[in-house]
């Protein structure tokens, strides 16, 4: 009853005075008939605390001394954090790995830096931004508020008329998102990821990814965009799998990149795997094997919608061939389709490529080859932060394929090296990379140490990657 009535007596008074100013002189007057609150046990209080809106709770925290020492204390905010959208855990990681932008500083839970109740009040002012996953095969594209992309398109490295320069490319392509989008490029900042290309450590590469970047940011200023954050999508999908350091493996539409990652750096002078195949090639030898069992279909759309809803990776291939794994699925307008061994031969190429006449080293190869680099290079004291394998990509995300990586790697790697290892399949599915940039724009710094504006770029007359 006396917490009802104070509640009530609390309520009415702020209620009463819509000047912020006036509200805090009144509730500092009503001490006299609040005084109940700083004789209740603390878990009752902090069970007060969670029933009210965060800012009820500040304004809560004027009626009390007990309840200010709780307002004034991590574990309130980080339970109105978690009542966000935004999962928990990539809010912490976010926010104690990846405020600072880059290079990347870490920030202890208990540190002065990272009071969550500011951190509550900076997240709910950072600006609206836009979202741009160039991909490899398709652009996802989205709002930072919203749960995932509103929309795709084809990347922007195959954009309009390829024989056109880059510039013009480019501009057509950003017009277009943002035409699609029904928004104004210089009304909010905009995230976009820097596709997996010249992945060497030579001169030339570096020349070249330099004048892509370049080239995107200046058509993106000259559309009047008041900041942009752009980032290896590599790193985004690390980031969305609340990583730092890593191995991340991208099964692109054309190739396979393996791409370590140190501190939010590529490590190019470790070494950049690349696999002269993709997800292309597996949707080919999907449509291969259907045309050897005489199942007829209309388009590659077909084929590739087949591998995404009923291929696989076998933990086990040879023992997969003696089981019945028939399945079916109907797709719209062209019917019932039914699969059987090709479930899982489509994605054994990715381990066995010579199933599909190439010549080419294998997945789990490939890793451990860069596996074998990084521990060579020493980079670090414990040599622990390349044994974290992140997939990324559409085909990455076939069901069984991140536990037979690692079991392949378990298997393939000296004693060394693989303890510790672990696989984790593609974090938010396909669109790894985008939640990577969705993570960042959402962050209580941005956009500040992460961005670059326009008057910063045009003082600038190198960047660097």
């Amino acid at each position: 009853m006396n917490l009802r009535k104070v509640w009530g007596s609390v309520w009415s008074r702020s209620k009463c005075c819509k000047d912020p100013k006036k509200a805090i002189k009144v509730l500092e007057s009503s001490s006299s008939s609040i005084s109940v609150f700083d004789q209740l046990p603390m878990d009752i209080l902090v069970k007060i605390l969670m029933l009210v809106e965060p800012r009820d709770a500040l304004k809560l925290s004027l009626t009390c001394k007990a309840l200010k020492r709780l307002v004034g204390c991590n574990r309130i905010w980080i339970f109105y954090l978690k009542c966000l959208q935004d999962s928990w855990d990539s809010i912490f990681f976010a926010e104690t790995s990846l405020r600072f932008g880059y290079p990347l500083r870490m920030v202890s839970s208990e540190s002065e830096e990272l009071m969550f109740v500011r951190v509550y009040g900076h997240r709910a002012q950072v600006p609206d931004s836009i979202i741009i996953d160039g991909g490899s095969g398709y652009c996802k594209f989205g709002r930072s508020k919203n749960d995932s992309p509103s929309g795709r398109s084809v990347t922007f490295l195959e954009f309009g008329n390829i024989e056109s320069p880059i510039y013009a490319r480019l501009q057509q392509f950003f017009v277009t998102i943002f035409n699609r989008m029904q928004v104004k490029p210089y009304m909010q900042p905009v995230v976009v990821s820097l596709p997996l290309c010249h992945q060497d450590d030579t001169e030339s590469a570096k020349a070249s990814r330099r004048q892509l970047k370049t080239a995107i940011l200046n058509v993106l200023f000259d559309m009047n965009v008041p900041a942009v954050c752009a980032v290896n999508q590599a790193v985004l999908a690390l980031y969305a799998a609340r990583q730092t350091s890593g191995i991340v493996v991208n099964i692109g539409f054309q190739v396979i990149t393996i791409v370590p990652i140190l501190n939010g750096k590529v490590m190019r002078q470790v070494g950049v795997e690349v696999i002269g195949f993709g997800a292309l090639k597996l949707t080919g030898f999907l449509k291969e094997k259907m045309q050897e069992n005489n199942v007829t279909f209309r388009s590659l759309y077909t084929v590739r919608t087949l591998k995404e809803n009923l291929c696989y990776v076998a933990l086990d291939y040879e023992a997969e061939l003696s089981r019945d794994t028939q399945a079916s699925m109907e797709i719209l307008g062209e019917g019932w389709f039914t699969l059987s061994k090709e479930r899982f031969q489509t994605g054994e190429i990715l381990f066995q490529p010579r199933l599909a006449g190439m010549h080419a080293m294998s997945l789990h190869q490939a890793v451990a080859l860069c596996m074998d680099h990084c521990d060579a290079a020493g980079l670090t004291g414990d040599g622990r932060w390349f044994k974290t394998v992140v997939l990324a990509g559409g085909s990455a995300c076939l069901p069984g394929l991140a536990e037979r990586l690692e079991k392949e790697l378990q298997n393939y790697l000296p004693s060394s090296i693989c303890n510790g290892v672990t696989v984790i399949p593609p974090p938010c599915g396909v669109d790894a990379a985008w939640h990577g940039g969705k993570l960042i724009s959402n962050l209580s710094t941005f956009p500040g140490p992460w961005c670059i504006t326009r008057k910063q770029f045009r003082r600038k007359s190198r960047l660097m990657w």
